[in-house]
């Protein structure tokens, strides 16, 4: 008996292969790459947005505490009304750069100032002050000068330990070519650069010319100190000569290969 035909045979293949699931609606669907895509974007602008809130809508991240270190002859109080702070304002919205140059400005005896965000809720502000090498005496009162310099502040009283300066530049051809400023300049790089045994005994710097600088001891000892150039060399040449002759009365380092003593 012959077989069936080819459409029998294929209609009855057909009916062995199991029927694809109907397509219900939109709930049956893999989700596509625009709709994924779509909602990647809302959730990152909720997140953005909520981050945004904190940091600035909320009262979770506001300034509510200043702190103050490194002051010595400032008080922490004198700081922070120089600085500022706006106290209940965002803490991620406070100009730290500004309230720096504001501190600066105000109070001349700050060298340098770092103003921090300290979360969640404070602004820390680390001073350092300016240290004086010399005074410059002004009627009663003393004008302070650092190791730069820079005239800071005047004080009523000397600060202990710390030189006056004669500035008594003789009429010379030193005083015309340097002026009174680029001297007072090399009285602060002597000054600066004394060691510490040194510079605590040291009562008064005198210059009357570039290359004619002094130091005036307690117990009524003196140096010779010459230009302020190779000052490391003098300072160390000075050391071992005081040591050597601790009685001594002058010392003369101005050709610091060549150093002299006398009055012992």
């Amino acid at each position: 008996m012959a077989g069936g035909t080819t459409a029998q045979r294929g209609a009855g293949k057909r009916a062995d292969t199991p029927a694809r699931p109907p397509r219900t609606g939109p709930e049956g669907r893999r989700p596509s790459r625009r709709t994924l895509l779509i909602l990647i974007v809302v959730a990152v602008a909720l997140v953005t947005a909520g981050a945004v809130w904190v940091l600035y809508g909320s009262s979770w991240l506001r300034v509510e505490r200043v702190g103050t270190t490194g002051t010595e002859v400032l008080t922490p109080a004198e700081v922070e009304a120089a600085a500022e702070v706006p106290l209940g304002a965002p803490l991620i919205s406070v100009d730290t750069g500004a309230m720096e140059n504001r501190l600066r400005q105000k109070l001349s005896r700050i060298d340098t100032v770092d103003v921090v965000r300290s979360w969640p809720h404070g602004i820390g502000l680390k001073v350092t002050e300016r240290k004086p090498v010399l005074l410059v005496e002004k009627g009663a009162k003393f004008i302070e000068v650092d190791a730069k310099g820079v005239r800071f502040a005047t004080v009523d009283k000397a600060p202990r330990g710390v030189p006056l300066l004669e500035l008594k530049p003789d009429q010379s051809a030193s005083l015309r070519r340097f002026g009174s400023d680029r001297l007072l300049r090399e009285a602060v790089r002597v000054a600066g650069g004394l060691p510490g045994n040194i510079a605590k005994d040291t009562e008064a710097v005198r210059v009357t010319s570039y290359d004619s600088i002094s130091l005036e001891l307690t117990r009524g000892r003196v140096v010779t100190w010459g230009s302020g150039e190779e000052g490391p060399v003098k300072a160390r040449v000075l050391t071992a000569l005081m040591k050597a002759a601790p009685k001594a009365g002058h010392f003369d380092v101005s050709a610091p290969t060549a150093p002299a003593v006398s009055g012992s």
